[in-house]
């Protein structure tokens, strides 16, 4: 019995991994490099497009990364460690107030997790072997938000940890978090800006995070570091001295349907 409630367990989380990056990216590839590409293309940050050998080692490093996200999953809440995390139960012992403040807690640790992580993975003794890997995605597709080397995986996967054992937490909370981070690093990926004209130059903006911004990165290999936001990018001076500059060129692209 104890057999089958693990594999039960374990075929849950790793069905809810699958499914969540195959329908969120696999959604964003389609609508931009199949259904809409020669209508759009015009308007792509770089104007090529990965061959098809880029999108399969993209998809095979990023299955192999949520193989590894469910192996942390069950660490976290189904091995003896279970017993120490902060999960609960039902909503209504901390209330709806506390639950939605969760999951910007969740976003906000996240972002500051990954700029720092992020950054260190760029020290030259640490790339080759950790962060080559998704920087062979020079020019990402949506494929790419979980392209990591199985370390780098492991080393992403923390924030659940994090998380898991730093705060209350309600399941759905988490979930959320998930599926948020996971449509935020397919757009950070997607090879096209979806925030109007000019917002990196409006004051919440220039806080925000853009796929210009993280398609540089890619591109050029430094700066631009952070997730979700650029606020530590802007505070330690790491935000690409060109990036206003080249989120103008996109905008130039642009034929209305991202304005």
């Amino acid at each position: 019995m104890r057999d089958l409630e693990f594999f039960d367990y374990t075929l849950a989380i790793l069905s809810a991994n699958l499914g969540r990056y195959i329908v969120i990216c696999g959604s964003f590839f389609l609508v931009f490099y199949v259904f809409f590409r020669s209508r759009w293309s015009a308007e792509k940050i770089q104007s090529a497009y990965p061959k098809n050998n880029d999108y399969l080692r993209e998809f095979t490093y990023s299955i192999l990364t949520l193989l590894i996200f469910v192996g942390v999953a069950l660490l976290v809440f189904y091995s003896p460690l279970r017993e120490y995390n902060m999960r609960y139960s039902s909503i209504d012992q901390y209330g709806w107030g506390y639950w939605w403040f969760s999951v910007v807690a969740m976003i906000l640790l996240h972002d500051t997790y990954f700029y720092w992580t992020h950054r260190a993975m760029h020290h030259p003794k640490v790339y080759r072997y950790v962060h080559l890997v998704h920087h062979l995605s020079r020019n990402p597709s949506p494929w790419a938000a979980f392209a990591f080397h199985p370390l780098e995986a492991i080393v992403e996967a923390g924030i659940v940890i994090f998380i898991a054992f730093l705060f209350p937490f309600h399941i759905t909370a988490l979930l959320t978090f998930l599926i948020f981070m996971t449509v935020y690093n397919a757009y950070g990926h997607l090879g096209f800006e979806l925030y109007p004209k000019g917002f990196q130059a409006t004051w919440v903006g220039k806080w925000i995070n853009t796929s210009v911004a993280h398609n540089q990165h890619h591109e050029k290999f430094n700066g631009n570091y952070g997730l979700y936001f650029l606020f530590w990018d802007r505070w330690m001076g790491t935000l690409r001295t060109d990036y206003d500059k080249q989120f103008t060129v996109v905008d130039q692209k642009k034929g209305g349907r991202f304005s």
